[in-house]
C-alpha cells in the first residue's frame, strides 16, 4: 500500500521528465478516443507512466500519472463530472489525488487549471507544472477535424 508520505515524495520529486514528442494514437478498442503512454524517469527510479486520453466527441481528456505497483496516483480530468465517495459531486475539470484512505477516488477541483478544454497543450503545461514533471518535447494536437472525419 502507498501511504501519503511516499506518496507526496513521488509528487514533490523535481526529477520526473521525460524527453521526446508525444504523438496520440487510436484507441486500441477503436473508440473514437486518442492515447498516449509514455514512461516517466526520475533520479529515485519511481515506476512511474503517464497516460493521456482525448474523446473528441464530448470533448474531454485526462492526463494520469500511474504508479506501476499501485495504479493511478494522481490525474487531471477535463470534460467529465466525477461523483466522490461521500457523495458530492465535483465539476467536468477535477483532480484525482492519492490518499490511503480512498486511494485514488476521490477527485477535487483545482484552482491551478485555468486553461479551457480547447487548449489541450496550455493545459498539458499548467499538469505538468504542478505535479513537477518535465517535458523537453511538444504535446501535438490529438486530433484534427480532418483525421476524425475521414
Amino acid at each position: 500500500m502507498l501511504t501519503n508520505t511516499e506518496f507526496q515524495a513521488i509528487l514533490d520529486d523535481p526529477t520526473k521528465r521525460f524527453d521526446g514528442d508525444i504523438a496520440w494514437v487510436e484507441d486500441e478498442d477503436h473508440s473514437p478516443c486518442r492515447e498516449f503512454r509514455i514512461e516517466v524517469q526520475s533520479e529515485p527510479g519511481w515506476p512511474l507512466f503517464i497516460r493521456g486520453s482525448h474523446n473528441p466527441l464530448i470533448p474531454a481528456f485526462s492526463f494520469v500519472l500511474i504508479l506501476k505497483t499501485v495504479g493511478r496516483v494522481y490525474g487531471l480530468d477535463i470534460g467529465k463530472d466525477h461523483h466522490n465517495p461521500q457523495c458530492d459531486q465535483v465539476g467536468e475539470t477535477h483532480k484525482h489525488r492519492w490518499t490511503e484512505q480512498f486511494r485514488d477516488k476521490e477527485a477535487y477541483v483545482p484552482s491551478d487549471i485555468t486553461a479551457s478544454v480547447d487548449d489541450i497543450t496550455g493545459v498539458w503545461k499548467q499538469f505538468c507544472l504542478e505535479a513537477r514533471l518535465t517535458h523537453n518535447g511538444i504535446l501535438h494536437s490529438p486530433t484534427t477535424q480532418e483525421e476524425f472525419f475521414l
